[in-house]
């Protein structure tokens, strides 16, 4: 049975000890597994289909997959895409093909990190997903819209499992304690709730982390003179050692965390941009992908509201180029708050937009013969730049002409910061034209 092995041996860990065997012991996912959910409907009915199950670790991925095979009636089977090769399923497969024939009983097929087979392999269950020779449950922590295939997906229900709150982790953290047979609940443990609190804050949602950093620090800790492990909040900060942030190089946490980094700055709350960075910085992120953004959201957001957000911007990220971690956190840092605090608006992003729909779908407008290049022999027998007035020669440095063979208005300035000087000025400017 492999993952659905029944039998544990006292040294499975503790997570693993304390699976839950129904749906009803299985904490949190109530938007999925609760009362009259689809779900839980297609399980109670042994009506299951196709399914992927997507969410970080420690979510009950797996967990639920072992629920789903104790509850139904058909022949399950069990591997891990990291282990597992077309070989191994082709002979899953028609011993289920064989089995529906016989008897009519369906298998199901658990595939767990199925994101890690190949095209090649995903194809390979397509035939027989689709003509129902067995049902399909995959397991991921990776976007299952960007790691499967479209045919495999399209013959699936996709649930997304969220992480755990700190209050359902806190119940599995209590329910292994007060367990006698498959948790801690033999060995007499003082616990300071502090110390659970903190484990259930500290995992990010993933129950597997909690569960096994509370064994280790009950078995490692020695018994005090009353008999009893104490797990205080030291013991327990020990026993998780180092926080591991959930992050992936090229996946959905990496894209969302930097989604939500730029909208922090966007909504100029520098707390939370601060955050996020931290983030990106703490789980290794590039810091020449941070500046980048940096960057991009000074010009986009802030402007000409504050012009000096580029130039710091850019500033930081010439100087993370050669001064690199740790160091580079501190201008980041400076440039992010810079970002953040400073005054918005997208009036150029609009406006270079604006301009870029009307050439790609108005008829191509000439330039007027005056703006012409008119240096070279020839060009003033053609007209090119004859007439052309040179700014510098008027007042103000302005004289009104034609710039362009259409009227339009693509930059329009708001009243943030220096850009309401700009607005200004240009009223001032085409007033004048007019």
């Amino acid at each position: 049975m492999g993952l659905f092995e029944t039998n544990l041996t006292p040294n499975a860990p503790l997570s693993v000890r304390m699976r839950p065997s129904t749906l009803e012991e299985c904490v949190g996912q109530e938007h999925i597994l609760g009362p009259g959910k689809l779900l839980t409907r297609a399980v109670e009915a042994d009506r299951v289909t196709s399914i992927i199950l997507y969410g970080p670790p420690g979510s009950g991925k797996t967990t639920m997959a072992l629920c789903i095979s104790k509850k139904t009636n058909a022949n399950f089977e069990s591997v891990n895409a990291v282990a597992s090769n077309v070989e191994e399923l082709r002979k899953i497969i028609a011993s289920a093909k064989n089995r529906l024939a016989n008897s009519g009983s369906k298998t199901i097929l658990f595939i767990d990190e199925i994101h890690r087979f190949n095209k090649a392999q995903q194809d390979v269950l397509m035939p027989d997903v689709e003509n129902g020779n067995l049902v399909l449950i995959g397991a991921t922590t990776m976007n299952p819209f960007f790691s499967l295939v479209t045919p495999l997906l399209s013959r699936s229900l996709v649930f997304e499992l969220r992480p755990l709150t700190e209050e359902n982790i806190l119940t599995l953290l209590e329910r292994s304690l007060k367990d006698k047979e498959n948790g801690l609940g033999k060995i007499k443990i003082k616990v300071d709730k502090k110390a659970l609190k903190f484990l259930a804050e500290i995992s990010d949602g993933d129950a597997r982390r909690a569960l096994n950093a509370l064994e280790v620090g009950c078995l490692t800790t020695p018994k005090n003179k009353e008999g009893a492990v104490v797990f205080s909040i030291e013991v327990a900060q020990e026993s998780i050692q180092k926080k591991q942030v959930q992050y992936d190089g090229d996946g959905d946490v990496h894209y969302d965390t930097a989604s939500a980094f730029i909208k922090s700055m966007r909504g100029s709350d520098p707390d939370a941009a601060l955050y996020w960075m931290a983030k990106m910085i703490y789980a290794g992120e590039d810091p020449r992908f941070i500046a980048r953004r940096i960057c991009i959201c000074a010009a986009e957001d802030v402007g000409n509201a504050d012009p000096n957000a580029l130039l710091v911007a850019s500033a930081a990220l010439e100087v993370s180029e050669f001064v690199g971690l740790p160091e580079a956190r501190i201008p980041l840092a400076q440039a992010a708050v810079y970002v953040a605090c400073a005054p918005k608006s997208n009036a150029v992003y609009l406006g270079i937009d604006k301009a870029l729909e009307d050439v790609k779908t108005k008829k191509a407008g000439n330039v007027p013969s005056h703006l012409r290049d008119g240096s070279y022999s020839g060009a003033k027998q053609l007209g090119h730049g004859q007439g052309y007035k040179y700014a510098h020669d008027f007042q103000d440095h302005y004289v009104p002409q034609e710039y362009m063979p259409f009227k339009a208005t693509y930059y329009e300035p708001t009243e943030m910061g220096y850009e309401k000087k700009i607005k200004d000025r240009l009223a001032a400017l085409r007033k004048r034209t007019q």
